[in-house]
Order: C-alpha cells, then sequence, then structure tokens
C-alpha cells in the first residue's frame, strides 16, 4: 500500500481511531509514552470535555456531520431528563452545544480567524466569489526518529502555507503553560514536518470568549522535538527492543 492510499484509508475515522490507524504513533501517545508506556494503546474513557471538543471542531470544520452527536436538553448529566433519554451513553447537554455555537459565531465574526479558516475570497467574475486553497481534517504520515507517525489536521491553508488548528481554554492567558502541559508543542512539531507548514492556533476562552492567534517560535518546535524524540526513543524500548523485559523496568530519580 503506497502512501496516498494509506493517507486515503486515514481519512475514515473508523481506520484511523482503529486497528489500521495503531500501526502509527500519534500526538495523542505523547502523553503516554513519556509517563507509563505499558499503557499505550489501551482503551480510553469516553468524557465530556472529549465530547465536547469534537462537537467545537465539527461545528466549525464539518457542520453537515453534526446530527451524529445527540444533544439532551439538561443541565446536567445528574438530572433524570439526561439519564432516561441517554440510556447510559454519554451525550452532550444543550448548554454545552448553545456554548459552543457561541463561540464559534464569535471565531468567524473575527475577520483574521474567518480567514484563516476559510481562506480569503478572490473575485472570479463580476459578482462571483472563491476562497483560496483549504482544506479540513487532513490526515498525513511521516517518518520521525525511526517510527511512523500519523496526525490529522483542523486546517490546512495552502494560501497562506499555514496549519491552523482550533483549541478551547479555560484561561487564555495561561495557553503558554496549556501548550505545554497538553503537548501542543509537539504537535506543531509533528504537523510542521508532515506537512512543511508552520502552524498556528486560533484558541477561544470558553469562559471570557477572549480570542487569541498563537504562533509557534522555534523554542516551541524545539521542545516539541525533544517530546517526540523521548517518546519514540521510550516506544523503541518498550516495543522494539527484542530482548527487553517491562516486569524489570523502574524509574530511577533522586530526590
Amino acid at each position: 500500500m503506497n502512501k496516498q492510499q494509506i493517507i486515503k484509508r486515514l481519512c475514515n475515522d473508523e481506520d484511523y481511531y482503529g486497528e489500521f490507524g495503531q500501526q502509527y504513533l500519534s500526538n495523542s501517545d505523547i502523553k503516554t509514552l513519556l509517563k507509563n508506556p505499558l499503557a499505550l494503546h489501551e482503551p480510553s474513557k469516553a468524557s465530556p470535555a472529549f465530547l465536547v471538543g469534537g462537537y467545537f471542531h465539527t461545528c466549525i470544520l464539518e457542520p453537515d456531520k453534526l446530527e451524529k452527536f445527540k444533544v439532551i436538553p439538561s443541565a446536567t448529566r445528574n438530572t433524570k431528563v439526561y439519564k432516561d433519554m441517554s440510556g447510559g451513553e454519554l451525550c452532550l447537554l444543550q448548554k454545552e452545544v448553545d456554548d459552543i455555537v457561541f463561540m464559534r459565531d464569535k471565531i468567524m465574526s473575527n475577520d483574521i480567524c474567518k480567514d484563516l479558516i476559510q481562506g480569503r475570497p478572490f473575485a472570479t467574475g463580476d459578482y462571483e466569489h472563491e476562497y483560496g486553497s483549504i482544506e479540513y481534517e487532513v490526515p498525513m504520515i511521516t517518518e520521525l526518529f525511526g517510527n511512523k507517525w500519523k496526525g490529522k489536521a483542523d486546517i490546512v491553508n495552502h494560501e497562506e502555507k499555514l496549519i491552523i488548528d482550533l483549541k478551547t481554554t479555560a484561561d487564555i492567558e495561561n495557553f503558554r503553560w496549556s501548550a505545554n502541559k497538553y503537548n501542543y508543542d509537539s504537535q506543531a512539531y509533528i504537523y510542521s514536518k508532515m506537512f512543511g507548514y508552520e502552524m498556528v492556533f486560533v484558541v477561544i476562552d470558553k469562559t471570557t470568549h477572549q480570542i487569541g492567534v498563537f504562533d509557534c517560535s522555534s523554542e516551541f518546535y524545539e521542545r516539541g522535538e525533544d517530546k517526540v524524540r523521548r517518546a519514540s526513543e521510550a516506544y523503541d524500548l518498550f516495543y522494539k527492543t527484542k530482548d527487553f523485559d517491562p516486569k524489570q523496568y523502574f524509574i530511577s530519580k533522586t530526590l
């Protein structure tokens, strides 16, 4: 299977997140490989934050797919209405959906953000306008430090030669700290190698609804590269070293 055939398969979420996609490392594996490599590929429990994040991205990038989300007209997940209607499934609350729609409208009403996300319109005739070359939810693969990696860019803006990633944050003033904690630096490094473009984060504060556009410094990419290198070393040790016995592994540090 050649590269284009692999990328085409990874366009399908079932393949991207399923067994086929698990032959590739991804930025979401960085935390596990750096903290507890033995937990790699263990199924993660669905969380409201993950569900809300998925709706936020879909609302902006693929609004035609919003029907796949089940929304409950309840203020919390502890009400009888929620428990009866959800059937034990993790569902969105109407308030969460309303907040996301408000944030989407806030972002898209900002001209700079709108141009980054949709591209700048250009005239093609007397009254017709088209947008520049923009792709959404774009999968890609590459090799880094001897291992195969996959990624899926929110937005590839070919006109500006940028990868745009959408984020929400609890405190935009501390987004630099969040970017390190949640490994956005390694994400930026991986994606820059995959697509050959610089990365920009379009961020909105979930409380104040302030918008931020954050580009990446050379130091940011370097920190990301260091994380990817160390994660690759852990993967090589735990999963590619023939005589390695994980039972003999322990963390050794001086306090």
